[in-house]
């Protein structure tokens, strides 16, 4: 089974975690690697801070905290996007409301957002889906003149660029996953980046069960969301290969784009202009002009030996973010790309013969269904 993603790692991160481990930088209080990572990080975004912590989830829970987002607000979330998006705003006591997805490049739809603003919105978090990122001048732009924070998750978008500048510096904080398929990856992990110092003392503050003087005598309930310093480390080695994993991500998608332009009813990723997609996961929509559904591609190049997994399930069709009264927008877009969307073998250890292999199985299928189309 060739797997939608396998992590690239070598000695360098072996070496890095053994070295960590001989330090006894085996927790989240103490040593080098984790501030290593954290200025790495952060001066590769282009801001101040980097706040290193257990996951992209637990990323997002913390800037909420610190946001001081809670029961009464409301924050505008991308529909197409992982659960964690919206678990974030939903554990804190505050309403999600999902703005859909555009067409071009799945991100949120910028021309929704003033519609859906109230005076109890409080924050939009945009999510640079599969690498794509959001325009964010444009964005910003209606943040500002209605006052609004600004959370970019980044989780799929390390290294991807709004004009020139890079995701994690495009809002007032931003939010990284280091999980196994991102880009760069700690096993588990997560990053928040600000260029705020207050935003940063508070991260920091609730990361570590805000710990302060005396030691034991809390002012705020904070939580455990410290990452091991092991981890850092590996993270400050996969550091270094970031440029390199964006390289290898590009080539397979202008592999795979060039295998599959001519395959009718296959919306392929897009990079517009004024943007450097990473593509996390090479993702396409598989319109009824294809000729099969998308579960019925899918199961056919499971069949030949070829994993995929389909797009998010979006957020105004999440069940446990149903509520009475709960002001839930329609998401059409997003319904649709849930239906049609699935995203191919992405590592970037693949090969292009491996790539054009799995092109062939996509465009004999499509073959197939026209044969059967005409047979009928």
């Amino acid at each position: 089974m060739i797997p939608v993603f396998e992590p690239c790692l070598g000695q360098e991160e072996i070496d890095a975690v053994v070295m960590a481990l001989g330090r006894g930088e085996i927790s989240g209080s103490f040593g080098q690697a984790i501030t290593d990572f954290e200025t790495q990080f952060a001066a590769y975004c282009g801001v101040k801070h980097g706040i290193a912590c257990t996951s992209g989830t637990t990323a997002l829970h913390l800037a909420v905290a610190a946001a001081n987002i809670g029961p009464g607000d409301e924050v505008l979330v991308s529909a197409s996007t992982n659960i964690a998006t919206a678990l974030a705003v939903h554990h804190h006591g505050a309403t999600v409301v999902p703005v859909d997805s555009e067409n071009v490049t799945w991100n949120l739809d910028l021309d929704l957002l003033e519609s859906l603003i109230t005076p109890r919105t409080k924050a939009i978090i945009p999510v640079h889906l599969y690498g794509h990122p959001v325009d964010m001048d444009r964005l910003n732009a209606i943040a500002q003149r209605h006052d609004l924070l600004v959370i970019e998750d980044a989780a799929e978008a390390h290294g991807a660029t709004c004009r020139g500048h890079k995701t994690g510096g495009l809002g007032h904080m931003a939010c990284f996953s280091f999980y196994a398929n991102k880009i760069i990856t700690t096993g588990e992990g997560g990053m928040i980046t600000t260029s705020d110092d207050a935003f940063a003392e508070r991260l920091r503050l609730f990361r570590n069960l805000g710990f302060t003087t005396p030691r034991f005598r809390h002012q705020v309930a904070g939580y455990n969301f410290r990452m091991t310093g092991y981890q850092a480390a590996m993270g400050v080695a996969q550091l270094a290969k970031i440029e390199r994993f964006i390289d290898e991500k590009r080539r397979i998608a202008a592999t795979y784009n060039r295998q599959l332009r001519d395959v009718f009813g296959l919306q392929l990723p897009v990079e517009l202009p004024w943007a450097r997609n990473v593509y996390w996961m090479y993702a396409v929509a598989v319109q009824p002009e294809y000729g099969l559904s998308r579960d019925e591609l899918a199961a056919r190049l499971r069949e030949h030996g070829v994993e995929t997994r389909t797009f998010f399930c979006p957020m105004n069709q999440q069940p446990c973010l149903q509520k009475p009264g709960r002001r839930m927008p329609p998401c059409p877009v997003a319904d649709r790309l849930w239906e049609r969307g699935l995203y191919l073998p992405s590592s970037t250890n693949l090969s292009d013969e491996t790539i054009a292999s799995i092109a062939g199985k996509i465009k004999a299928a499509w073959a197939g269904a026209g044969l059967a189309r005409r047979a009928a």
